[in-house]
């Protein structure tokens, strides 16, 4: 079902801020709430919780990222590291 929902400028504000704090869509945090309003909601995960208190930042999209380095030839990141060579 689909319904259209016009927020009070402070709780538009408040959506706004919570969906960016937990990384989750404005949408479904509506969803939630009307959840748990009318008792629907299954029980949220540690993760979820922790994200939503602020204890920790929501998990970040898969991005493809740059090397840092590019390697000589003939040498691998293995030979970069540190090592113990009496053993």
């Amino acid at each position: 079902m689909s319904t259209n929902l016009r927020l009070s400028d402070e709780a538009a504000v408040a959506l706004r801020e919570a969906a960016r704090r937990t990384g989750r869509s404005q949408q479904d945090l509506l969803r939630q709430a009307v959840d748990e309003y009318l008792g629907l909601h299954k029980e949220s995960t540690t993760r979820e919780r922790a994200v939503e208190a602020g204890l920790v930042r929501p998990p970040a999209p898969f991005q493809d990222t740059k090397p840092g380095i590019v390697l000589r030839k003939g040498v691998r990141s293995i030979d970069l590291l540190e090592r113990d060579h009496d053993r």
